[in-house]
């Protein structure tokens, strides 16, 4: 577990894979594998004359972990990405949803291949969330369908969100044409303030009626995105987007990483969890760009299938990709601002199948 921690602080410094997420992971993945740190260890209570008594303070990660333990830190960093999110593609471009809709298509075909490997239906929707490529959503509906399982499925979620670069353009490649890569989109058309202020709004009315157990992620993401828009509230929105999100990422990475403790990894369960984690990324990352290239052969050729892989809601890792890879065809090639659209309905794609899980297991 050391060496995974160290491989992991390489890819994180030396590839620069999303070292904002990776760094503390390896780092907390290090340190809850030296022995005798006591970083972790409960506190101890005594009662006396009646009233229960801290006898002895509880490591620091044992009180870091609460945060994810009580569903804290998943609805915090959600406002910081919702305060850092541009809704403006997805509204120019409503046809975008459907890549991110698409995108989810991993996270149920995943739940089923972890039926049949003999995972209970709660733990089996706590693996597929993964394919959503969301590492707080995966957080959140893992506390409440399969706590047991939080290490595991927090760690691969971030690990792999932290390897978008590498894991989706091979099979982007795969999927696609040169042709096709190389299509030049057209400019999306300018929304309008009020348009960008009625978008959150709408979404947090008709997510949290319909599915109200995913409330606490949605109302935040919402919530942030309302602050960046109204431009009423700078100091609000620039808190949210820098020093909160920032500071819940350093504790939830470390915190995230201090799971991966070596007796609860190195199982067979731990292995089948990893293996299926990256089968569900791939599944939503490939179905996003066969979405893609429905639109693509629909559009009669207007749409770049390659923006269907920022389906998945690692934002905005995988509308970067998008981009790389179709400038890796054609350098004069500008696909980010288009990819943004199926990347931020891939956030609120994977907040509902998590939503629609949660209503059906939980």
């Amino acid at each position: 577990m050391i060496g995974i921690s160290g491989l992991l602080v390489y890819l994180a410094i030396k590839k620069e894979f999303e070292p904002l997420l990776l760094l503390p992971i390896a780092f907390g993945m290090l340190i809850t594998n030296l022995p005798l740190n006591g970083l972790q260890k409960p506190p101890i209570y005594e009662l006396i004359n009646g009233k229960l008594i801290t006898k002895e303070a509880g490591g620091l990660f044992y009180y870091l972990y609460k945060g994810v333990e009580l569903d804290i830190y998943p609805p915090l960093i959600f406002l910081g990405v919702g305060a850092m999110t541009d809704f403006g593609p997805l509204i120019a471009n409503p046809s975008s949803i459907l890549m991110g809709a698409g995108a989810q298509f991993g996270v149920f075909f995943t739940f089923i291949a972890a039926l049949l490997l003999g995972f209970t239906k709660q733990e089996a929707a706590a693996i597929g969330i993964i394919g959503g490529a969301d590492g707080p959503t995966a957080i959140y509906l893992t506390t409440k369908l399969a706590k047991e399982l939080l290490g595991p499925i927090a760690v691969a979620a971030y690990s792999y969100m932290a390897l978008v670069p590498l894991i989706q353009p091979p099979i982007m490649r795969a999927l696609t044409t040169k042709e096709e890569r190389t299509v030049r989109m057209g400019q999306l058309r300018k929304v309008r303030k009020v348009e960008k202020i009625v978008f959150p709004i709408v979404v947090t009315i008709l997510v949290i009626l319909l599915l109200p157990s995913i409330a606490p992620l949605i109302s935040m993401l919402m919530l942030g995105n309302i602050f960046r828009e109204s431009l009423v509230v700078d100091r609000l929105s620039d808190t949210a987007q820098n020093a909160l999100i920032n500071i819940i990422t350093i504790f939830l990475g470390v915190t995230v990483g201090a799971t991966a403790k070596a007796e609860i990894f190195l199982q067979m369960q731990t292995i089948k969890i990893i293996v299926l984690g990256v089968v569900a990324f791939g599944i939503s990352t490939a179905a996003g760009v066969i979405i893609g290239k429905i639109m693509y052969k629909v559009s009669g050729g207007k749409v770049n299938p390659l923006i269907g892989s920022a389906g998945v809601s690692a934002v905005p890792m995988a509308a970067r990709v998008s981009q790389v890879v179709g400038q890796q065809e054609d350098p004069g090639n500008f696909l980010l601002m288009h990819a943004m659209g199926p990347n931020v309905s891939g956030v609120i794609g994977t907040a509902v199948a998590a939503g629609v899980l949660l209503t059906l297991f939980g």
